[in-house]
């Protein structure tokens, strides 16, 4: 898969495949943490040096572009090389694992996950983890087995854990637990309740919320906001799903993290500024700085004390 490569998703059955418009700028600029830019969407398909540059033109500062296998991997390892604006996260996504366990080459897709963490602008494993509503009993010693080899993975380079959690919240928690989470260790697109949360809260796991958050149902989500301490909070898009009210159904893009940010800055009344830039800062803490040597060259990849970069 070459940089200028994008991958397409049908979804005929929606009526509006037309981006949403621009959000207003953010004056404080803040960072999507998990998006996913080789996959084109909608009726007018962006790659992604015009995704930048939307999300550039509304404050949003930089992405964390995540594989979910070898190839979107290896994808994402090659942009964050040349693009000053992009960080990569590698892995194999949980409901690809069975598969590969089965033709024998999921020990040979894990080496290459392992040999693309060991670059400077990965910074991340990710997204791996358990998902059970796609993947039934047969499926999940593979999900469970690549699930540690990421956790391994993520802690031999000392980068960030990117974590899907999907009916399977417990599951995920007695497995961090028992091997051992990696010292930053993110619940992307987070869709737990408030005892999940307390869970993160106890060990210092951060909760990335996307889009999810504004919608009328996410009741669960908006009590997380009342007790979750902002230091561990975190915002993404999971674009091109999951668009943030009003706009939900149509194509998500990193340029719209605004929406989200602000739906949630009104219901925790506080200042979109005073929150992008704790987000900014918490992304920071996690991945480093985009323009700055990263994390695990100042620990050490064996030095488990955290960083206060």
């Amino acid at each position: 898969m070459n940089p200028t490569h994008v991958r397409t998703r049908g979804d005929s059955d929606r009526k509006d495949l037309s981006y949403p418009p621009l959000p207003q700028p953010l004056t404080s600029g803040v960072y999507d943490n998990h998006t996913h830019l080789e996959i084109a969407d909608g009726d007018q398909a962006l790659d992604y040096r015009e995704q930048l540059d939307r999300a550039s033109s509304v404050g949003v500062k930089g992405v964390v572009q995540v594989g979910t296998d070898l190839a979107t991997s290896r994808w994402g390892a090659q942009i964050a090389a040349i693009e000053p604006r992009v960080l990569a996260a590698v892995a194999i996504h949980p409901n690809d694992t069975p598969e590969l366990e089965a033709q024998g080459l999921l020990d040979e897709h894990l080496a290459g996950i392992d040999e693309l963490a060991a670059l400077p602008r990965v910074r991340a494993v990710g997204e791996t983890g358990l998902d059970f509503f796609r993947t039934g009993e047969d499926g999940r010693a593979a999900q469970f087995r690549a699930f540690e080899a990421h956790i391994e993975i993520a802690k031999k380079h000392n980068l960030a854990l990117q974590i899907h959690d999907r009916d399977a919240h417990n599951e995920v928690v007695e497995t961090l637990l028992r091997v051992g989470a990696p010292e930053r260790t993110v619940f992307h697109c987070f869709s737990g309740d408030v005892e999940l949360a307390e869970i993160c809260i106890k060990n210092g796991w951060y909760m990335s919320l996307s889009g999810t958050v504004t919608f009328k149902n996410a009741h669960n989500l908006r009590r997380v906001l009342d007790m979750a301490p902002r230091s561990l909070l975190m915002i993404e898009t999971d674009a091109p799903y999951l668009t943030p009210t009003p706009f939900r159904g149509r194509p998500n893009a990193p340029y719209l993290i605004p929406y989200t940010l602000r739906a949630i800055a009104e219901y925790l009344d506080l200042d979109p500024v005073m929150l992008a830039t704790q987000l900014s800062s918490n992304t920071e803490a996690v991945y480093g700085r985009w323009d700055h040597d990263p994390i695990r060259s100042q620990t050490g990849p064996n030095d488990r004390t955290k960083s206060t970069q």
